[in-house]
Order: structure tokens, then C-alpha cells, then sequence
């Protein structure tokens, strides 16, 4: 890097969800949510009832130890920290008339530490945490009513927590209904029974909560940003036939989506071929076409992999990655599979950038691996230098889409101290610059131990960059 192209006030930080750290799912008056019924992720069907074997019930016990994490938070210089909000320790339920006071004073607390330390909060207000018993009753995002749901709950955050939260983002990874439908909308009905019509209506759901919450929002609080939280991932033909290209061209156009409603309040020509292509009527009432118009301040997004499309299906010999595709035979992959590839992040930012001409947040990006706690001169820490160079490749990228003239805001690093994984609900699947001392069984001391990264992070975030090279 010969030049560092990160501005002043880019914001620098980590983030998490609260299902995966918070544990404390019977404490303080919350109700369960579709978490506390997925012991072991997207692996397996959901349970009946909550069960031992879930490490999400109790996670690393964040409700009871913000204040000694942020306080880490801290001391690794973070100036933003993404969370989510648990709705389900707002609402128990998520349809009451009145809002449990005792959720919303613990995040009066983490919000009192966060200002204590000068972090900047940023709050998602639904990370994959549908209330239980709204997925049950209502069959999650499949029911228009869950709008209206979801609005209750916005007011209530935005009046409680307005003036001390500038940042917000409506919906984690919008797009991964289409994946993993009880996982992100909260439907019930079994995965094979769904048809696209099902899951693109409870999308369109989403969708039109998402731009009337934007317009509650400002009405609420006018000098906050509302943004909306897409998957990223950019998608190569694997080889230049042109068939592979309009194979790619279809498969980025079913990842661009909901990006471009977001950005430009309609569905876009081509989804609306899609749908006529697969005879999928969706009910869209002129009010939801009058909110759509309701466009959100900046585009945030998780970026882990990039895709390879090919219109051969003898090329294909089993899913490249976790949201499918096909192996890119350039690219090595992680322990769980993931192929790793920092230049497509400089790639999908000038691409999102030129797009949509709305500031970017890389609100999501990270490894996960098997750290092994050691001990160094009496002090126990991970020599976790594989994280080291993931992060400093992918920051190296981000400087580049900076030096390209893209607008980025900020960069919050997943899972920035070990937490629950959403899709193994392992703890052996570790992100975190920070250790936390439990096991996949349940075990463990929850001590928390700095790692080597912890330090690296550290010096990147002090140098605002300049310590990448």
C-alpha cells in the first residue's frame, strides 16, 4: 500500500448479533426466538423446545459481562460497535401492545457504556431473531401482518433510543430468505414445501417494512442514517463462453435485488421477468409500491466469499460455496469451506458504489477457524496469525475501493470476540480478536483472553490504516 486512502472519521470497529452472544435467553423477561429452537444452526430442523445442546441459550453471557467486553471494545480503539437488538427481549411475544421495560433498560445500559468509551453504536433491528411465537402463529415474514408487527417494535426502539443512536439497519442480510427461510423470515413451513412464490412474497414483506420503518425513522430522529444489510456476493463466470456470462449476468441479478429496491424504492425489469418467467404473482398493493419509494441513506453488507457461475451443468460437481455457485479453481478456502478471496471485495464495492451512488458500510467480514488457546510468557493468548493476513488482505482491498473514489463509511469486523456461529451454532468456529474460553459442549470457563490479533487490530485502528503495510 503505497498510499493510505482511509479518511478521517472512518469509523473502525467490530459487530455481533445477539442471539450469538447475549445468551440470557430466560432472563430479564425475554421470549424465545427461533434461535433458542436451532441447536445446531441451519445443519438441522429446529426443535420443539429450547434444549441443552443450543450453545445460543447462554453464548458467551454478553447480557451479564458488557461492560468488561466493551471495555475490550475499547481498548482496541473501537469508534462503532453493530449489534443487534434481541426483538424478542423487546416484545416477548413480538405482537404485545406494550414493550418489556426491563429489555429495553439492558440496552439503555449497553448503550451507557458504548458513550462511556465514545463508541458509536449502530443497531440492527433484526438479525435473525424472528420472535418464536410470531414464526409459529403467523408463519414469520409469509404473513403480511408481521408488518405491522415490526413497525410497533421500530417505534419503540426509535423513541426509546433515538437520540443516541445515529446508525441503523433495518434487516440482516435481506436476501438470504431465498437461502435459509426459517432462519432469516422467521416462516415456519418447512424449507422443501416453499415455493418462490412463498418465499419472494415474504421478501416483499420484508421489503416494505423496511421502507416505512426508513420513513418512521426520519420522522422520528432526522439526523439519523437508516441503511439496509444485503449479503455481498460477487459472482465470475468460469470461463469467458457467453453462455457462463449470462448465466453470471442472472445469478448477480438475483443478488443485486434487493439492493436496487432499496436504493431505488421499485423492483427492478429484470426481477420483474423473472417473476413473469416463473409465474410469480406477488400481491403488491399500490400503498407497498408508494413506501417502496422510501430509499435508505447508505447500502451496508457482509462480505465472506465470492460465487463462480457456469451455464454447463457438467461443470458443476457440488456447491462452491455456502450460498452455492461452483469452486472457483483460482481461489483456496477456509476450514469450513469458504473460498477466500480479497480481491472480490474491492470488486463488489466499486460495483455497489457505481450502482447506487449511496455510501458504503462494510458492516461484515471476518474468518472463522479453530484458534488454540496457548500460553506465552505466563500469558495465555492465540497466536491466530492466519486471521492476521485474511484481514490485513481485505483491508488492503478496502484501501483500494477507497483510492478508486468509493465512499465507505466504515468497517466493523464479524464476530469481533468469539461468538456462537449462525450457521453451525459452534463455538469452535471462532472469528473474534478476543478468546472466550467455551467449548462446543457447553464447557469452558467464559474467561475472555486478548489474541494476537486483538494488538493487530489495535495499531491498524490507532494509524487509521497506515499500519496495514
Amino acid at each position: 500500500m503505497t498510499n493510505n486512502y482511509f479518511p478521517d472519521g472512518f469509523l473502525w470497529g467490530g459487530a455481533t448479533a445477539a442471539n450469538q452472544i447475549e445468551g440470557a435467553y430466560d432472563e430479564g423477561g425475554k421470549g424465545l426466538s427461533i434461535q433458542d429452537v436451532m441447536p445446531h444452526g441451519i445443519t438441522t430442523p429446529p426443535s420443539g423446545t429450547p434444549t441443552e445442546d443450543n450453545l445460543k441459550l447462554h453464548a458467551i453471557d454478553f447480557y451479564n459481562r458488557y461492560v468488561e467486553d466493551i471495555a475490550l471494545f475499547a481498548e482496541m480503539g473501537f469508534t462503532v460497535f453493530r449489534f443487534s437488538v434481541a426483538w424478542s427481549r423487546i416484545f416477548p411475544m413480538g405482537n404485545e401492545d406494550e414493550p418489556n421495560e426491563e429489555g429495553l433498560k439492558f440496552y439503555d445500559r449497553v448503550l451507557d457504556e458504548l458513550d462511556k468509551h465514545g463508541i458509536e453504536p449502530m443497531i440492527t433491528i433484526s438479525h435473525y431473531e424472528t420472535p418464536l411465537h410470531l414464526a409459529r402463529r403467523y408463519d414469520g415474514w409469509s404473513n403480511r401482518k408481521m408488518i405491522g408487527f415490526y413497525e410497533n417494535y421500530c417505534r419503540v426502539l426509535f423513541d426509546r433510543f433515538g437520540s443516541r443512536v445515529k446508525y441503523w439497519l433495518t434487516f440482516n442480510e435481506i436476501n438470504s430468505v431465498l437461502h435459509e427461510p426459517f432462519l432469516s423470515g422467521g416462516i415456519a413451513t418447512p424449507k422443501a414445501e416453499l415455493t418462490q412464490q412463498n418465499l419472494y412474497q415474504a421478501v416483499h414483506h420484508e421489503l416494505v417494512a423496511s421502507a416505512r420503518v426508513t420513513r418512521l425513522a426520519r420522522e422520528i430522529m432526522p439526523n439519523a442514517r437508516i441503511g439496509c444489510m444485503i449479503l455481498a456476493l460477487p459472482i465470475y463466470p468460469l470461463t469467458p463462453n457467453p453462455d457462463d456470462v449470462v448465466a453470471t449476468m442472472k445469478a448477480q441479478h438475483r443478488s443485486y435485488a434487493f439492493g436496487d429496491i432499496h436504493c431505488r424504492g421499485e423492483y427492478p425489469g429484470y426481477l420483474l421477468r423473472y417473476f413473469r418467467d416463473n409465474e410469480i404473482e406477488l400481491d403488491i398493493t399500490e400503498q407497498d409500491r408508494e413506501d417502496l419509494k422510501n430509499t435508505v441513506d447508505f447500502v451496508s453488507f457482509s462480505y465472506y466469499m465470492s460465487l463462480c457461475e457456469t451455464a454447463d451443468s457438467s461443470r458443476v460437481t457440488g456447491a462452491g460455496n455456502i450460498f452455492g455457485g461452483v469452486t472457483n479453481p483460482t481461489l483456496e478456502a477456509s476450514e469450513w469451506g469458504w473460498q477466500i478471496d480479497p480481491q472480490g471485495l474491492r470488486v463488489v464495492m466499486n460495483d455497489y458504489w457505481e450502482r447506487w451512488q449511496k455510501p458504503l458500510f462494510i458492516v461484515e467480514n471476518g474468518l472463522g477457524a479453530k484458534d488454540r488457546l496457548v500460553e506465552i510468557d505466563g500469558v495465555r493468548t492465540v497466536e491466530d496469525g492466519y486471521r492476521i493476513d485474511y484481514l490485513r488482505k481485505h483491508l488492503l482491498q478496502v484501501n483500494e475501493a477507497l483510492a478508486d473514489g468509493v465512499d465507505v463509511l466504515g468497517y466493523t469486523s464479524w464476530g469481533c470476540i468469539d461468538l456462537v456461529s449462525a450457521s453451525t451454532a459452534q463455538l469452535s468456529k471462532r472469528y473474534g480478536f478476543v478468546y472466550v474460553d467455551r467449548n462446543d459442549d457447553g464447557s469452558g470457563s467464559l474467561e475472555r483472553y486478548r489474541k494476537k490479533s486483538f494488538f493487530w487490530y489495535r495499531d491498524v485502528i490507532r494509524s487509521n490504516g497506515a499500519a496495514l503495510t
